[in-house]
């Protein structure tokens, strides 16, 4: 009797794109959990959401309120929030969706755009069940090339217009203008006014993340060094969707047990990790790897300045009158004052943040990542590596993108610096 043939099942593409990346996420997981020594009890909220959110695919936000998908941190998120809606913001880190995105992009082009385009193809958002509205401020070139696929894709996108100078009265007036505009089209867009009340809430709702978030931060300029880099990223990460209400008390918590351990002098790091500033294009889960490298190579990242982290919380809202559009433009003025992003012609104000940083953080040595493709951070490198010259503050750059197939070839270029470090403080001594 013949034997039957067996009948193949052709997996669901989209079912399969979400297996790889659930494998991918639990990988950087595991090892954010269990391959460095004394981790945080407060830290489990944050591994536990991850796992939640990419590995068993859970949303936190229904279609009850309605979600806006921000293309760069330059989207003002006080006004969404008046607005009862949810930000969620769009930047990717999966190698997965990478490769996908990059069937439609050059070869040479940006990790983070092609990460992000292919998720938007796949239309499968972390955290949300849909994106009703996209907002793309004009910062990133690759990003805003990109836009016409991502409105092929069916999406809904508004282009908000961003200075590329920021010095002139002239530079502020304009991008005051484009947030009073956005503000006008979000009410448009989502049927609801803009209330004056609810406005002073949001304020002050980000604002009470921007403290918690600064007031643990500070606890990094300690020596011995109370928590890693690899969990300041996590935690920052997690901002992107998490419920802000939630995600504050998560940080005050990591915040308590991080203060005790400057009490009791415990060291998260090794005891004599070179104390490391991260800096260039941004870590963004769960493309962790540069962190990770430099922390598992026995250095410690004691600061950052990247638009996945530090960067996400500069300056609060200042407002002088809590007038509705008083406070739009207090709004525009956090966001304007406060960015350090390369796309700006001049970009002293960042030279002058990392200059602040390395002087608080007793910082030994400088990591500058830039995505392969991204020309202003590529470009950008060059006034920094200068300015660090001057300071006599050693600098690695490396140019990377999502492979992991780079791993061998980083950890050693990586191992090498921080031993260089360590060579140099000992010859200090």
């Amino acid at each position: 009797m013949p034997t039957p043939h067996r009948r193949r099942t052709i997996e669901d593409p989209q079912a399969r794109h979400r297996r790889h990346e659930a494998m991918e996420a639990f990988k950087v997981l595991e090892s954010l959990k269990n391959d460095f020594r004394f981790p945080l009890q407060s830290m489990e909220y944050f591994y536990e959401l991850f796992e939640r959110i990419y590995c068993q695919n859970e949303k936190l936000h229904t279609s009850e309120r309605p979600t806006v998908g921000a293309l760069c941190i330059q989207v003002p998120y006080e006004i969404i929030y008046a607005l009862d809606a949810v930000p969620v913001r769009l930047c990717n880190g999966f190698h997965t969706d990478e490769q996908a995105g990059g069937e439609f992009m050059p070869a040479k082009s940006c990790s983070l755009v092609k990460a992000t385009l292919g998720m938007l193809q796949s239309e499968d958002f972390p955290a949300v069940e849909k994106i009703d509205w996209i907002v793309h401020p004009t910062t990133c070139d690759q990003k805003t090339k990109t836009i016409g696929m991502i409105e092929e894709l069916g999406q809904s996108v508004y282009h908000m217009e961003f200075p590329r100078l920021k010095e002139s009265e002239e530079s502020r007036e304009y991008w005051r203008r484009s947030v009073r505009k956005f503000a006008q089209e979000i009410q448009r867009e989502l049927g609801r006014p803009l209330k004056r009340r609810k406005l002073k809430e949001a304020i002050r709702k980000v604002g009470r993340a921007q403290m918690a978030y600064h007031r643990l931060n500070e606890l990094r300029g300690n020596d011995p060094v109370p928590i890693l880099g690899k969990d300041m990223f996590l935690i920052t990460n997690a901002f992107f969707f998490d419920e802000i209400e939630r995600w504050s008390d998560a940080v005050d918590a990591v915040y308590h047990e991080v203060a005790q351990r400057v009490r009791t002098r415990q060291n998260a790091a090794g005891k004599r990790s070179p104390r490391i500033l991260y800096t260039g294009s941004p870590p963004i889960f769960p493309n962790l790897k540069l962190p990770m490298m430099i922390e598992q190579a026995d250095g410690v990242i004691v600061a950052d300045e990247s638009c996945s982290a530090n960067r996400l919380f500069n300056d609060m809202v200042s407002v002088d009158e809590w007038f509705l559009y008083d406070m739009v433009d207090a709004v525009a003025d956090r966001y304007l004052k406060g960015c350090t992003c390369p796309i700006f012609t001049r970009n002293d104000d960042r030279i002058r943040r990392l200059e602040e940083l390395i002087r608080l953080y007793r910082v030994e040595g400088v990591v500058y990542q830039s995505f392969a493709g991204c020309q202003v951070y590529e470009m950008e490198q060059r006034s920094v590596q200068a300015a660090m010259e001057k300071l006599g503050v050693p600098m690695l750059y490396v140019e990377a993108d999502y492979s992991p197939a780079q791993g061998g070839q980083l950890s050693t270029r990586i191992e090498a610096f921080i031993e260089s470090l360590k060579v140099r403080r000992r010859r200090k001594g």
